[in-house]
């Protein structure tokens, strides 16, 4: 794999040089002042980026995966209760993770390729009238898929039920470069974690913390000692960690936060827009389907591409990676061989994207995909150049 080519795959994302540089720093002691310049503005810029402004931020160090389980061992106790939707491989691993500490969790089966199923979850804290389910699970972005989900619409649900349940948000892969609002959506919990849209290496777990769900902390019973809470956030206010934090990482962090800033949150989610847009022209251009059940559920950040029937799509990750250089995202669980997954997100470009869409062309055309070479560039060139195209086509 050339490290001189750009990667689409949905995570880890490209790194700017100048975070690259931020993150390789000589050794800082983490109980100085200095390390509270560094970190004091991170944790303000996340805050930005969340859209919160009564919540607190929280970081780890760990993934996207130990933002999971600090989201739910803060808030949660032995048996109780979670509504949680399998529709994709992230909310299963979510469900698993669940399941592993204890909880019962009542699982919404839902086609991949759909969003969380905002109707059948108002029906099911409807009927709880008794308010046995605890905390409501959504992935906001199934990286899997390609897919959406409504985070909006699952709060409306829970406040139509009068349901006092916690509502704890996956946005891995959204945050930073899809809109998120955890204060308006009344979010209790948002995860995200460091290697997606903040554009830098994985190792930061990120969570937003509501006011309500620390209250929930003080009498939740699920073990935790690594990810607690009161713990880091005691020690925030000393500008310090309860142990040792990434500190090349939270500099990396201060600097893409801000960099994001600067550029204007609304003009990142434009750029994701557009970017994922002319990818969906070039995958109409070629005679296939995002995966993604409709066009209201397209994510912004990956597309995830249905191949021909009798084409395993591992084939084209592969190709593309051992003859070009190039990587993309293979298919996961039930998709797996079925589609490859194109990531559009964090520091990537119109020209950065049309070299992956060449590339993926090129593996097609090797492995005898019945495509023309040029016609998914050519389309995405001409969104890219105008803004237009065919639109209908690039929905269907």
């Amino acid at each position: 794999m050339s490290d001189q080519n750009p990667v689409f795959i949905p995570g880890p994302t490209n790194m700017p040089d100048s975070i690259r540089k931020a993150c390789d720093m000589a050794t800082l002691d983490h109980r100085s002042a200095a390390f509270g310049e560094i970190f004091g503005p991170a944790v303000a810029n996340v805050k930005q980026i969340l859209k919160t402004r009564t919540g607190e931020i929280v970081i780890f160090p760990a993934s996207g995966t130990g933002g999971w389980e600090a989201a739910i061992c803060n808030t949660l106790s032995p048996g109780d209760t979670v509504l949680a939707a399998r529709h994709g491989m992230f909310s299963q691993r979510w469900i698993g993770l669940c399941q592993r500490h204890g909880l019962n969790v009542q699982v919404v089966e839902t086609p991949w390729g759909e969003g969380c199923p905002v109707a059948a979850y108002g029906e099911a804290l409807a009927a709880d009238t008794g308010h046995s389910i605890k905390a409501v699970l959504v992935t906001h972005n199934e990286t899997a898929t390609g897919v959406r989900s409504d985070v909006a619409g699952v709060r409306a649900a829970l406040d139509a039920a009068d349901h006092p349940a916690l509502l704890l948000v996956d946005g891995v892969s959204s945050v930073a470069s899809m809109d998120f609002r955890m204060d308006d959506w009344g979010v209790d919990i948002a995860v995200t974690g460091s290697q997606k849209g903040f554009m830098l290496p994985a190792g930061l777990a990120i969570v937003g913390v509501s006011p309500k769900a620390l209250a929930t902390a003080e009498s939740a019973t699920l073990p935790r000692a690594f990810f607690d809470f009161r713990d880091m956030l005691n020690s925030y206010a000393t500008g310090g960690y309860p142990y040792t934090p990434a500190v090349g990482l939270l500099n990396g962090l201060r600097l893409s936060s801000q960099m994001l800033l600067d550029e204007g949150l609304d003009n990142v989610f434009a750029r994701h827009t557009r970017i994922a847009t002319g990818v969906r022209h070039a995958v109409a251009a070629w005679g296939m389907t995002p995966y993604a059940a409709s066009p209201a559920l397209y994510s912004e950040t990956v597309t995830a591409i249905r191949v021909p029937e009798g084409f395993n799509a591992t084939d084209i990750v592969n190709r593309a990676a051992t003859t070009y250089g190039v990587a993309f995202g293979v298919g996961l669980g039930e998709v797996a061989g079925k589609v490859f997954r194109i990531g559009h997100l964090g520091s990537l470009t119109d020209v950065m994207t049309l070299a992956g869409i060449a590339t993926a062309e090129m593996a097609m055309a090797d492995l005898g995909y019945p495509i023309t070479l040029g016609s998914g560039v050519s389309a995405a060139q001409e969104f890219y150049r105008h803004g237009t195209g065919n639109a209908a086509q690039a929905a269907a």
